[in-house]
């Protein structure tokens, strides 16, 4: 992917900032390709998944597990296409800044705080 960055608005973010997180969420996506490659990969022998030994219960942690870092994974690819699109940092709801330090805790952020407490007050 072009990682330049096309936009000239990114919420007003500091080059140095913009750096930082784009490092943060490259890291992230590495971590996450690589745990959807061990929760794909056989933790157990033919011969023990042959006699039952794994649970229902161990599937479906793994089935589970396995859609949270394809959901992880596929907001920190959106996030850094909004970077290289220059739309980076803006709430999707209200269109105002995400708080720097919000960002550095959650670089895939959608949304700034006040939005985000109200999305989660919604469910």
């Amino acid at each position: 992917m072009n990682n330049q960055v096309i936009g000239a608005d990114n919420a007003g973010l500091r080059p140095e900032d913009l750096a930082g997180l784009r490092e943060s969420l490259r890291e992230q996506r590495l971590f996450r390709e690589e745990q959807l490659r061990q929760i794909a990969a056989p933790s157990q022998t033919r011969a023990e998944r042959i006699r039952g030994r794994q649970s229902a219960s161990q599937l479906e942690v793994h089935v589970k597990l396995a859609a949270s870092a394809r959901m992880v994974l596929s907001d920190v690819e959106a996030a850094l296409q909004r970077m290289v699109q220059g739309r980076y940092g803006r709430c999707h709801l209200c269109a105002q800044p995400i708080a720097l330090a919000r960002l550095k805790i959650v670089p895939q952020a959608r949304y700034c705080g006040r939005c985000h407490q109200l999305r989660e007050a919604g469910r």
